[in-house]
Order: structure tokens, then C-alpha cells, then sequence
């Protein structure tokens, strides 16, 4: 990790984990496993206390469906020791981007390069 990562990490909460957080995880946590985006899940020796350090920005939509149950004590077993049966119609999880350059935006909207002619309306002119 280069200096600037290490001095981001140092004064950003949305860079990864804080100090405390990282210092807390080392003295009271036990890894429980890890998500495809390399989330990192932690619980303490009596399993009341759960969490995840993310790999890169914290943002919470990047938890896919079944460790967030995990997390908040619906499931006992995490998704690394129990995978959860997903249906054949379910779509992969995918952390929301609203806002984001990836956002959606639709043909004729003016955020993309090349906006598509609005042909929705007629607009009106004063006679």
C-alpha cells in the first residue's frame, strides 16, 4: 500500500475501514469468510457483534443479499459455511449506482454523450 492509500485511509471513513475499526477488528475479530468483491466478514467470540471491512469504498449496497442477512442475525451460519439456494430466475447482486457515471440514464436523457431526440412531446409556442 503506497503512502497516499495509507494517508487516505488515515483521514477518509469511505476509503476502507477507520483505524479503530481496523485495531477493534484485530484484538476482537474472527473472520468469518469473504464475499466476490473480497468484503472481508468479522464477528467477535460471542458472535453479538458483526461486520464487514470492504475491499475499497464503503458502501453499504456492495453487500450482496445473503451476507446482509448474515449481518443482522437472520441467518446463523454465514453464506461461506452455507451458501443460500438462489432461484434460476434471480439476477446476480449488483451494488447500487445511482449517482455514479454507471447510473442509468435513458435514451433521451441529458446525462449520456449523445442524447437521443425527444420525440415524446411537441413542444408549444405562443400563437
Amino acid at each position: 500500500m503506497g503512502i497516499l492509500n495509507t494517508l487516505l485511509r488515515a483521514v477518509t471513513w469511505w476509503n476502507g475501514a477507520t483505524l479503530n475499526t481496523l485495531l477493534y477488528t484485530r484484538r476482537n475479530g474472527t473472520k468469518v469468510g469473504e464475499d466476490e468483491q473480497g468484503n472481508a466478514f468479522y464477528k467477535n467470540a460471542d458472535d453479538s457483534r458483526r461486520w464487514v471491512i470492504f475491499n475499497g469504498e464503503a458502501e453499504a449496497s456492495r453487500v450482496s443479499p445473503d451476507w446482509h442477512g448474515w449481518l443482522h442475525h437472520t441467518f446463523d451460519t454465514p453464506p461461506s459455511d452455507t451458501p443460500l439456494a438462489h432461484k434460476p430466475w434471480e439476477k446476480p447482486h449488483q451494488e447500487n449506482l445511482t449517482g455514479t457515471a454507471l447510473a442509468y440514464a435513458p435514451a433521451g436523457s441529458i446525462r449520456r454523450k449523445t442524447p437521443a431526440p425527444r420525440s415524446d412531446y411537441e413542444a408549444w409556442s405562443p400563437e
